[in-house]
């Protein structure tokens, strides 16, 4: 079976349109409290939720199907993805439920799961709920109903959670730290963190409304993060998504350091103090090939896995690494979380620079990323990757860029795109095959 509401990262779309209403948010909550529930102990869900206005509807919407299946429900209110998950393992709860569309903007949402153990359900349970949300629900007699309450002081559970994550003995006094919080779950949550550990703090884009998320701001659009740097003469600058699972990082000058350069950095360190498991890092395909020269000149090796963070995790937990992630920011440490969290990676980023005592721009551009190019090129008609003259144009790509080069071409899994990425030594090469793969797809798919 194929799964036609679950995508790469849960359920996602635009809010109050199918599949994101209401009606289908109460059957997910049934569905899975269905395959989920086990054993006859009081069964419990906790549910998080970013800034979004339509998380409004979504919330209640899940908490009465839960209540409806026996379930008790712990809301937790704005909180970022991975504390979700951490609290689920946390209180002992059999379900982790976070309503967020991540970096989308604020007219899109979405729902993510989390087990008992704190990792996003797998592709075959959420196949499971699909099926069970098309079958009449086991709902609970009146007096089996589950119950919901607030957890007030979930926001201090995290906090110190993220900042026991911070080596013991390092302190960030006297560091300047512009932190975008997106307008998005860890608006409180970010700046206090960092204020406690001791920095003085410029916080940037914490008043949401439940329509800026994301706006023009946060970890997808970083130019308002390098002008506050520039402008406060901060040390560094931090940039959340919406849902504060992903990081990107602006070093003292105003340069944008993205995922495959923090991970560079916080492998060198582990492997330097022996922390390192695996022998590696876990990326994606999108990873740059500057990244994968780096790790086998300090004889590691990068383990590539398809696009999507709970691939990356999955290939971690499955062969014992503790550092993955994504170029886009998401950073997951196995030794500290069961997903991206763009907080606890930040700190593990300032613990290397505080201990180098050197700036950040100094410390942070571990290699030199190869040329890179990626374009997406939409399409109104099927698009079969697999054609003959998609293949034929695929091949002589890969023949001119040659054993120095790399091509990706792949369909989006949450809209009609087709995604093109080459790299290689020379930039113009990467530019001109780009262009002619995307000039193919657009041919065959009526673009």
């Amino acid at each position: 079976m194929t799964r036609k509401l679950f995508g790469t990262d849960g359920i996602r779309g635009t809010a109050n349109t199918p599949p994101v209403t209401a009606d289908i948010a109460l059957k997910v909550a049934m569905a899975t409290a269905q395959r989920l529930k086990r054993g006859d102990h009081r069964h419990r869900v906790v549910i998080g939720k970013d800034t979004r206005l339509s998380g409004y509807m979504l919330e209640p919407a899940l908490t009465a199907g839960f209540i409806a299946m026996g379930m008790d429900v712990k809301l937790v209110g704005p909180m970022p993805t991975p504390a979700v998950a951490m609290l689920t393992r946390s209180l002992r709860a059999d379900l982790g439920v976070m309503i967020s569309a991540s970096h989308n903007p604020y007219e899109d949402n979405g729902i993510k799961l989390f087990g008992a153990d704190g990792y996003k359900l797998s592709d075959d349970v959420e196949e499971d709920i699909e099926q069970l949300m098309d079958a009449a629900p086991a709902l609970v007699p009146a007096a089996d109903l589950g119950r919901a309450s607030r957890l007030d002081d979930a926001p201090g559970r995290y906090i110190e959670y993220v900042k026991n994550t911070f080596p013991k003995g390092l302190r960030l006094d006297g560091m300047k730290i512009v932190v975008d919080c997106a307008h998005g779950a860890a608006y409180k949550i970010a700046p206090r963190i960092l204020y406690e550990l001791g920095a003085e703090v410029v916080p940037v884009a914490v008043a949401p409304d439940g329509k800026n998320i994301n706006k023009d701001c946060g970890a997808t659009a970083t130019q308002g993060l390098q002008e506050a740097v520039m402008r406060h003469g901060a040390d560094i600058g931090l940039a959340l998504d919406g849902d504060a699972d992903r990081i990107m990082i602006c070093d003292e000058r105003g340069h944008i350091v993205d995922g495959d350069q923090i991970m560079a950095l916080i492998a060198k360190s582990y492997h330097e103090s022996g922390q390192l498991k695996g022998g590696g890092v876990v990326a994606t395909v999108m990873s740059n090939l500057g990244l994968e020269r780096f790790l086998v000149a300090q004889g590691l090796h990068l383990c590539r896995t398809p696009v999507g963070d709970r691939y990356v995790v999955d290939h971690m937990r499955g062969n014992d690494y503790n550092v993955g992630g994504e170029q886009s920011g998401h950073i997951i440490l196995g030794d500290y979380s069961t997903t991206g969290d763009g907080l606890i990676a930040a700190l593990q980023v300032l613990a290397v620079i505080r201990r180098a005592q050197k700036p950040a721009s100094a410390v942070m551009n571990v290699f030199a990323p190869v040329p890179q190019l990626l374009q997406n090129v939409r399409y109104k008609n099927a698009v079969s990757l697999d054609s003959g003259e998609m293949q034929t144009a695929i091949r002589s790509a890969e023949e001119r860029l040659g054993d120095a080069g790399r091509i990706l071409v792949r369909k989006s899994g949450t809209e009609p795109l087709v995604r093109v990425m080459a790299e290689g030594d020379e930039e113009k090469l990467v530019k001109a095959v780009v262009q002619e793969l995307c000039a193919v797809v657009t041919r065959i798919g009526g673009g």
